[in-house]
């Protein structure tokens, strides 16, 4: 990701979505199980850094939707690994969204601590096997 697509501060998203109609909820914001699977996924790309093969999630702490989100609002899902266990991974998730039409304001929509754990093909967790440079 080129500097550019980063913040002054220098930390680059993980991911960075553009929601769409698809994604509403019956109130016309952002459904909240859209959100929840983003952090999902930007979790398990981070928890990756630790391990090369299969993780499942386990947890996700406490989630408060702090802000609405708008169709066409860019959301962008910023991760840090937090704790390496044995066979788990813990992973901070920090989601805010940007308008893409008139006010270029960010917003702290939400945030999760989000526990994987490594697993193998039945299932069983397994220790971490750190991806080979």
């Amino acid at each position: 990701m080129s500097a550019e697509s980063c913040y002054p501060e220098g930390v680059c998203p993980t991911l960075r979505i553009v929601m769409m109609p698809r994604d509403t909820n019956a109130a016309g914001t952002i459904f909240g199980g859209v959100i929840l699977s983003h952090i999902d996924l930007a979790a398990a790309v981070e928890s990756h850094k630790s391990h090369e093969g299969k993780l499942v999630t386990v947890a996700m702490d406490e989630i408060v939707f702090r802000a609405p989100v708008l169709v066409g609002d860019v959301v962008s899902c910023y991760t840090k690994t937090l704790k390496t266990g044995r066979t788990s991974v813990q992973t901070d998730v920090q989601v805010w969204s940007e308008s893409r039409f008139g006010s270029v304001e960010r917003r702290l929509v939400t945030e999760a601590v989000v526990t994987m754990v490594a697993v193998d093909e039945t299932g069983k967790s397994i220790p971490l096997t750190p991806p080979k440079v």
